[in-house]
């Protein structure tokens, strides 16, 4: 019996997979380690062939939300996680987090995740999880919600909610949001899992033009969706309600920047939900969204960058 597997995607990473893949070895609870190669032409296939102690499976290029799908179709663990192949765990992450499910019976282990620069070898050490008490509302809001390499998920979560490639951008946060909707049982292990890498060639810097368009269009929907099903099972709170106005304002800026119509439905929405929400922006540009409103601010804006960029 598998006790916990660790799905890795991974696409011409060659020069940080061996490192991923070597922080979840040597555990002491039995672990085994799927990697899905999503076509990758930098020499990962051949090396895969070389290790013998991992299940490697190979796909034509699809994407990495297909790739993490076909890692868990193979998953024997009673636990599942998920590890970027840039990224790493700590080597007490996968035994201590098991411990406590096995001791607690949770669903779900969480503990923080640090970030690592990779050019610089600094590392950011981010906030305690010791106020987590719901994890729906962590995830809903604007403050640190740790990351998917952090957290153990019982198979049982996981069969009920496949990763989505139609939310491709911003895919990590709708699973774990529909996880959150799924109100499992939490349990915290206070360590640092491993560490999410900042590098030069990452997806999330990559966004522009009309990639961040599409970024930002599936991160609202996504809030409409997570919102409208806890409306559906009368669980929509005011401290849900109140979470998600804090991604919802900075979102509404940025759609804002390419349809203004758009992002003031979003503002009317953030003061449906609450309306006694308070907009977050000090100093000048909060005393413009107060005096003169959301809509003209924004025209504001977008003439100041015309004039300082030449461009829309």
């Amino acid at each position: 019996m598998v006790d916990v597997s660790v799905i890795i995607p991974t696409y011409n990473r060659l020069w940080c997979l061996p490192r991923a893949i070597n922080s979840c070895r040597n555990t002491n609870c039995q672990t085994e380690i799927i990697v899905v190669d999503d076509g990758s032409t930098d020499g990962t296939w051949e090396w895969l062939q070389l290790q013998k102690d991992i299940v490697a499976v190979w796909q034509e290029n699809q994407g990495q939300t297909y790739a993490i799908n076909k890692g868990v179709t193979l998953a024997k663990g009673k636990y599942i996680r998920f590890l970027d192949s840039d990224d790493f765990l700590y080597n007490n992450a996968i035994d201590e987090q098991y411990k406590k499910a096995i001791a607690t019976g949770a669903e779900l282990i969480c503990s923080r995740v640090d970030s690592y620069d990779e050019a610089t070898g600094e590392v950011l050490v981010a906030p305690d999880l010791n106020n987590w008490n719901d994890f729906l509302e962590i995830q809903l809001g604007n403050g640190y919600g740790s990351h998917f390499l952090g957290m153990l998920f019982h198979r049982q979560l996981i069969e009920q909610v496949p990763r989505r490639p139609d939310f491709a951008f911003r895919e990590d946060r709708m699973f774990l949001l529909e996880i959150g909707l799924l109100n499992p049982v939490l349990a915290i292990v206070e360590i640092c899992a491993g560490c999410w890498v900042k590098h030069s060639n990452q997806m999330q810097g990559n966004y522009s033009g009309l990639k961040s368009q599409v970024v930002n269009w599936q991160h609202l929907q996504i809030f409409k969706k997570t919102l409208q099903k806890l409306q559906s099972q009368n669980r929509l709170h005011l401290k849900y309600k109140k979470a998600a106005c804090t991604i919802l304002w900075p979102l509404a800026h940025w759609i804002a920047k390419y349809d203004i119509k758009e992002a003031f439905e979003v503002v009317k929405w953030i003061y449906e939900l609450d309306p006694n929400f308070i907009i977050p922006e000090k100093g000048i540009l909060g005393l413009m969204y107060k005096r003169l409103g959301f809509k003209l601010t924004e025209h504001t804006l977008h003439i100041r960058r015309l004039i300082k960029y030449g461009a829309s």
